[in-house]
């Protein structure tokens, strides 16, 4: 894919040509305090999902709300919804290493001389503190080339020059941030505030520590990322970004941060309250704002949801055959997951939701049931739970695990219990399924017609 295809704006004019129905375009003034998350609440509560452009939120063009559909993420993959597990999996295994360029959109409009207080932000959220960047990936690169780190992090303006972040996730960035405090040196980071869904997609990925989610973003994309060098630190970012702020992050340095609607549908001020000091802002001379709904929103679960899933799917379906699908609902933020399996002797079911609950230290209830339950219906794997479930007998749970720093429920020092639910019918199980005929069900629809 050539630098034009890695373009934002070529993405968003093919999207909109291809793709109309999915597309809503709100042409009127939109007040940048809360008032593009209450027009996403809104679609949302009549089930709606489309991709939105506002075309002037104080002064600015934003876009938001890509990844808050499952069917256009496997647009963006190439795929049918049901394959994006397999689709994203082959894809990240082509990683390959970004490309270097000497210039780029991005470079356009640098602006060596930094006032943050000019960035066009959102508050997404009444409780927020402040207008939030919730776009904002980290990048950081290691000891060679491509051994770099991609992760979001939240941030607010604390002064000019200046963001206030969180690392609260405890992730490779945090890693980087230790080691760089042992040498009592600074860590030079960029952020990049927009860029093509598939680099955000990227961004979510999970990679052992030193592997450079920049060449994942080369295998979604399917040709090597194209980027320039940041002006000081020369931290390679994607060269048609709309925005990228590059500077370090401060390992001693404390300063106030949140609270910030997350992901759990909480206001959380649960932070590491890390000081990004910006030393330099580069900026496409069109640069659109590239938002990420906040809350508890299907967009925010979406795109760390998808890589999460992709790999978890990719793992059991290895280790265990009889595991047929693998969902995280939006309904259990990331803290619930859905396995379907077909059982082929005692136990295993407890043995798989074990195994998941292991590998995803997010998830705290996992409910198995049988392979002809639709995980994406809640009410299909509730009544697989009323139908089939035991209390006494069906239940695992394990307790003093580490868990997500923004559980509400967790304890102080952020550990908590994890549950499986085994609403599988078992070996044992006596019941035969009500139905219908297929010859009666034709026979219906022929007799309604179009009523």
């Amino acid at each position: 894919m050539s630098l034009a295809g890695q373009d934002f704006h070529r993405f968003l004019e093919r999207y909109r040509a291809e793709h109309a129905d999915d597309v809503l375009v709100i042409e009127g003034e939109v007040s940048p305090d809360q008032e593009v998350t209450a027009v996403m609440t809104t679609l949302a509560a009549r089930g709606r999902e489309p991709l939105l452009v506002f075309e002037r939120v104080g002064g600015v063009r934003v876009v938001t709300s890509i990844f808050s559909s499952r069917a256009r993420i496997a647009r963006l993959l190439g795929c049918q919804a049901s394959r994006i597990h397999e689709t994203y999996q082959e894809k990240a295994r082509r990683a390959v290493d970004p490309k270097v360029l000497s210039s780029g959109p991005v470079l356009d409009g640098l602006q060596p001389r930094v006032d943050l207080t000019t960035l066009p932000l959102l508050r997404h959220f009444e409780t927020d503190k402040a207008p939030y960047i919730t776009n904002g990936i980290m990048v950081a690169e290691g000891a060679s080339p491509f051994a770099g780190n991609l992760s979001y992090h939240r941030a607010m303006v604390h002064s000019k020059t200046e963001l206030a972040t969180s690392l609260h996730s405890r992730g490779h960035l945090w890693r980087l941030l230790q080691q760089a405090q042992e040498k009592k040196e600074p860590l030079p980071v960029a952020m990049v505030i927009g860029a093509h869904p598939l680099f955000m997609l990227a961004a979510s990925a999970r990679v052992p520590f030193g592997a450079d989610e920049r060449r994942i973003a080369g295998g979604l994309l399917g040709s090597p990322l194209e980027i320039v060098r940041t002006p000081k630190y020369g931290i390679g970012v994607p060269a048609a970004s709309e925005l990228v702020l590059e500077g370090t992050i401060d390992p001693e340095a404390k300063v106030e941060e949140g609270p910030f609607g997350e992901f759990t549908g909480y206001s959380s001020n649960r932070s590491t309250n890390s000081l990004f000091r910006v030393e330099t802002l580069m900026r496409r001379e069109d640069a659109i704002l590239v938002d990420v709904a906040g809350g508890n929103s299907p967009e925010h679960l979406n795109l760390s949801r998808v890589p999460r899933e992709s790999e978890m799917a990719e793992k059991l379906k290895d280790r265990f055959p009889s595991v047929k699908a693998l969902h995280y609902p939006n309904s259990g933020v990331h803290f619930h997951a859905y396995v379907a399996l077909r059982a082929l002797r005692e136990g295993e079911a407890r043995q798989v939701m074990l195994a998941l609950l292991g590998w995803d230290p997010y998830l705290k209830t996992v409910i198995a049931v049988d392979e002809d339950i639709d995980l994406t219906d809640d009410s299909q794997v509730m009544w697989a739970l009323a139908a089939h479930f035991q209390p006494h007998r069906d239940v695992v749970i394990v307790d003093g695990l580490p868990g997500s720093a923004l559980d509400p429920s967790a304890s102080g020092v952020g550990t908590t219990s994890r549950m499986g639910l085994d609403a599988t019918r078992g070996p044992t199980f006596e019941g035969v399924r009500a139905r219908v005929s297929q010859a009666a069900m034709q026979r219906a629809a022929r007799l309604l017609g179009d009523h």
